[in-house]
């Protein structure tokens, strides 16, 4: 496959990392976890619901997902997540794929993993700018982009439909920018085929209401995202891009307001993208919501926005999603604990309802 653009010094962190994520970093400066950003809150809305990443890697069956999650996506008017995974019928790196290293996934697992959680296809956006999208080769890549669209779920991140893909929601339009900073393969095999645009500058925003930035940034296993990573969620939202919820660390990050943008910086996964056997603070994921006022002076601004915690848990063959208020015991505790060294406490006047 070739050569990925990860440097030295990050390789050799990266199983333990793995092993135990880091809470190392600065915790300072970062957002509750609920916030509200208009009052009063506008009289239309369209919701949006940010996942993490998905892919079949720690799973054989098809989730079981608690009644609370489900009701909370299928509440939600869109739902953003990123395909980690190609979607092939069969691997092509098959020892890769056994040892965990390379990803993929059938498109049954996929279908009946949308129906366990209760997300609808046509209220489904993947990102496919991640580095993992082309594990099964170029075959892999141009299967999963066919499957998606036979199975009437909607792609970003794909080089050929441009930096910014309009996706309409209700009375708005939003658009999404998908990009990836890293890569498992060499750039000749990503160029042309996986958006890495990071640059605002150059994204077209005619027509929008919002422009959401989906990028699959920062380093994999830790709490708080890095210098360079806040720099670049700055540069963004001084190229009025309103909304950034991000991906690839693998467990659940900060969010920060800069201004009238809102930065969610990692929602962890949402299902299975590291090991069978990972460490609970790898199981920790986040579902962000978000509601974006559709009313006529406020039209695209964000009214509120709501990261939902909750943890996979491990059963048998695949996993379990569970809201933390269900976990019990010690790890319970455990959670509880991580959550609130991440997250500064909500104040009255941020509380979301």
């Amino acid at each position: 496959m070739g050569v990925s653009n990860y440097p030295l010094s990050y390789k050799l962190t990266w199983l333990p990392r793995f092993l135990k994520p880091s809470l190392g970093g600065d915790a300072s400066g970062f957002a509750p976890m609920a916030g509200t950003m208009m009052t009063p809150p506008p009289k239309r809305a369209v919701r949006l619901a940010f996942i993490g990443d998905i892919s079949a890697v720690a799973n054989r069956g098809t989730p079981d997902c608690d009644p609370a999650i489900k009701a909370l996506l299928g509440a939600a008017d869109l739902v953003i997540g990123n395909c980690e995974s190609p979607i092939v019928d069969g691997p092509s790196a098959v020892l890769g794929t056994k040892l965990g290293t390379h990803h993929a996934m059938s498109e049954r697992f996929l279908v009946e993993t949308l129906a366990a959680v209760g997300i609808a296809h046509e209220k489904l956006v993947l990102s496919l700018a991640n580095n993992h999208v082309l594990d099964q080769g170029v075959a892999g890549f141009d299967a999963t982009a066919a499957a998606l669209k036979r199975l009437g779920i909607r792609s970003i991140g794909l080089a050929a439909n441009g930096a910014v893909v309009p996706v309409t929601v209700g009375p708005l339009t939003v658009g999404f920018a998908a990009f990836t900073l890293w890569r498992n393969a060499h750039e000749d095999l990503f160029a042309g085929r996986v958006s890495m645009d990071s640059d605002p500058a150059r994204w077209p925003r005619a027509g929008l209401d919002l422009l959401c930035a989906v990028p699959h940034w920062d380093w994999e296993f830790r709490h708080f995202p890095r210098a360079e990573t806040q720099a670049l969620a700055r540069r963004l939202a001084g190229q009025r891009v309103g909304l950034i919820a991000g991906h690839h660390a693998h467990v659940v990050q900060p969010v920060e307001r800069i201004d009238q943008t809102i930065v969610a910086y990692g929602l962890g996964d949402f299902l299975g993208t590291a090991l069978a056997r990972q460490p609970w603070p790898g199981r920790i994921g986040g579902i962000f919501i978000v509601d974006v006022s559709a009313d006529a002076g406020t039209r695209g601004a964000i009214a509120s926005y709501h990261l939902h915690p909750f943890v996979r848990l491990r059963a048998g063959d695949h996993e379990r999603l569970l809201p933390v208020e269900g976990l019990k015991g010690r790890m319970l505790g455990k959670v509880k604990g991580r959550l609130e060294a991440i997250f500064p406490p909500t104040s009255e006047e941020g509380v979301t309802a």
